[in-house]
């Protein structure tokens, strides 16, 4: 399994946890509200509105949240400044790092993210450092149980998919970021559920981790994730399970 699917499979896990439910509500209401700015407040019209308020039902975000969000991105209600920016640097090993944010302060937000890469190993670098080495796709995850490899390779293909790979505990199904709404939504019809289901930054390759190394970025990942401004955090490493599962114990 690919560092970029292991991580993601991690994160859901984390996400499922009561405890950070307050956490994962502030990068919801912060997406809602972003969604809706650049692309209007009616999800039928604006699929990532739709993916962001799916997500928020999913945790359980009271439906009056997501309103209110939704209306401080058109405008409806003051909500003050929200600003996407992108941050690129390299990790312990050599490991490129992109961080999507949305930020009320520019200032305060880029100091902090510099701290985390260099306090733990690494440094931030220019506006496209690293972003070569990843291309956008639509990324979906399958729990193996929860469908037939054969029927569910043919659904996503006739659906739009470009790619379908079997690691023996999951199904990854990548797409052009157009055909990801298609195929995602013809699982859907189909009752198949995902584990996970995004537009992301895809690595086109990626830096083997062993030993301290494989903790050090795993710890930097995971302290970018629990910052209440990143929304995503992207990287090309792969870790073998046994590492992975010390490094996150």
């Amino acid at each position: 399994m690919s560092g970029h699917s292991k991580w993601h499979s991690i994160k859901h896990k984390k996400a499922l946890i009561d405890s950070k439910r307050g956490r994962s509500f502030t990068k919801f209401i912060k997406e809602i509200t972003i969604a809706a700015r650049f692309g209007g407040g009616d999800p039928d019209g604006n699929p990532r509105l739709r993916k962001a308020i799916s997500d928020a039902k999913a945790l359980n975000m009271p439906a009056d949240n997501i309103k209110r969000a939704i209306m401080k991105g058109t405008g409806e209600l003051d909500g003050g400044q929200l600003d996407e920016i992108t941050y690129e640097g390299y990790g312990p090993g050599g490991v490129a790092i992109i961080v999507d944010v949305v930020t009320d302060n520019r200032n305060r937000t880029v100091s902090e993210i510099r701290h985390l890469f260099s306090k733990n190993g690494g440094n931030m670098g220019e506006s496209g450092c690293v972003s070569w080495m990843f291309k956008k796709k639509g990324y979906i995850v399958i729990d193996s149980s929860k469908a037939d490899e054969d029927s569910l390779m043919n659904l996503a293909i006739e659906a739009g998919a470009d790619d379908f790979q079997n690691d023996g505990e999951t199904y990854e199904i990548y797409t052009t970021p157009e055909n990801f709404d298609p195929v995602l939504e013809a699982l859907k019809k189909k009752g198949i559920e995902t584990m996970s289901a995004e537009i992301s930054m895809i690595p086109e390759t990626q830096i083997k981790l062993e030993g301290k190394t494989a903790q050090s970025v795993v710890k930097l990942m995971e302290l970018m994730e629990e910052h209440d401004d990143v929304q995503h955090v992207y990287a090309n490493f792969d870790i073998e399970e046994d590492e992975l599962a010390s490094a996150t114990s």
